[in-house]
């Protein structure tokens, strides 16, 4: 159910997931490859870190880095990267003008959001990979990729706030973009 608490964001498509693997990324990149013709397309891949987590992985075992160098509130990077195998460097690959990773405790989450998408053109698409985005910003479009197996708390606290459910990239259906003033 969308409340009105939260700033309403247009030409922003927010992509969330139950879990790990679920299609997220195959999206985002579909999107940026069919917005991109028609306007300027940005991405941004958020990773929300849980202030107990802070300099460990999330995700259990070694990890790959990327919230075990995190020093609090939030940071963010552009990506410049067009080669690897990172979500970030794909984004930037499939044509999106600029990618960014921001890193950020949920209670700063929206400040971090702020000061990149002040950066944002007007008339410019962002694509965002997120779950907890969506208490703080209401997208043009929010959609959650379900893998069918027991939701991730982020997840589950916004499920109910999506305008689509996706078990697979390719179910998405483009007459969804077509609802709303872009």
């Amino acid at each position: 159910m969308k409340t009105m608490s939260e700033p309403y964001l247009p030409r922003v498509i927010q992509i969330g997931s139950t879990g790990r693997n679920s299609g997220k990324t195959t999206l985002a990149l579909e999107l940026i490859r069919y917005l991109r013709q028609e306007r300027p397309v940005y991405s941004l891949k958020i990773i929300t870190i849980k202030p107990q987590q802070k300099g460990h992985c999330q995700r259990g075992g070694k990890g790959c880095g990327i919230c075990t160098a995190f020093t609090g509130g939030y940071e963010w990077q552009e990506e410049t990267r067009t080669k690897g195998s990172k979500d970030t460097c794909q984004m930037l690959a499939a044509g999106s003008t600029k990618t960014f990773l921001l890193k950020a405790v949920e209670e700063q989450l929206a400040a971090g959001f702020a000061e990149i998408y002040r950066q944002l053109p007007p008339e410019a698409w962002l694509i965002c990979e997120s779950n907890t985005l969506r208490k703080v910003v209401r997208p043009q479009l929010f959609v959650m990729m379900d893998n069918q197996k027991k939701a991730k708390p982020s997840a589950a606290a916004v499920f109910q706030q999506a305008d689509v459910v996706l078990q697979k990239a390719t179910d998405f259906d483009w007459c969804q973009l077509a609802w709303s003033n872009v």
